[in-house]
């Protein structure tokens, strides 16, 4: 009898720098010690998975173009709390590399090197106006969220 692979799968809602600094620290760890990582963006998570790092008016319509701005990218991304007017993200970016811990982008290429699953949810991106070739190459599908329970079934989940 095998064993089966060991799951996490995570729901990537924030936007914010250090909740996604936190998905990504937990699936880059699971996935190193062989854990099969599924993360599921959505909402102001797709901001993770974006192609444009800054801030872009993508969308499909004039609505969703300026939430498109104001979500603004993997490189703009604020902080949940204490965020000074963006410089938040900056004074955790340098303490980050001051402590030789992993930036949010140096999470994000090793989850992709490690192989983590990455999911956008369809519905939010119907919702706010995004295509899949508005996300990186490495996202692997175009998920709803019934789809997305099949997946993760079997293992840990968590709402981020």
């Amino acid at each position: 009898m095998s064993e089966e692979k060991k799951k996490l799968s995570l729901i990537a809602f924030s936007g914010d720098f250090d909740k996604l600094t936190a998905v990504f620290t937990l699936a880059t760890g699971a996935a190193s010690v062989g854990y099969q990582v599924n993360i599921f963006f959505t909402f102001w998570g797709l901001d993770a998975i974006k192609q444009k790092k800054g801030r872009s008016f993508i969308g499909g319509n004039f609505l969703t173009k300026i939430f498109g701005f104001m979500m603004g990218g993997l490189h703009v991304t604020p902080t949940s709390r204490f965020n000074f007017w963006g410089l938040g993200p900056r004074i955790f970016r340098y303490l980050m590399r001051k402590n030789n811990v992993a930036t949010l982008e140096e999470l994000v290429e090793a989850a992709v090197a490690l192989g983590v699953n990455l999911y956008a949810c369809e519905m939010a991106m119907h919702v706010l106006g995004l295509k899949q070739s508005d996300f990186i190459h490495e996202v692997k599908d175009t998920l709803g969220v019934a789809t997305f329970l099949e997946i993760s079934e079997g293992g840990r989940t968590m709402f981020i």
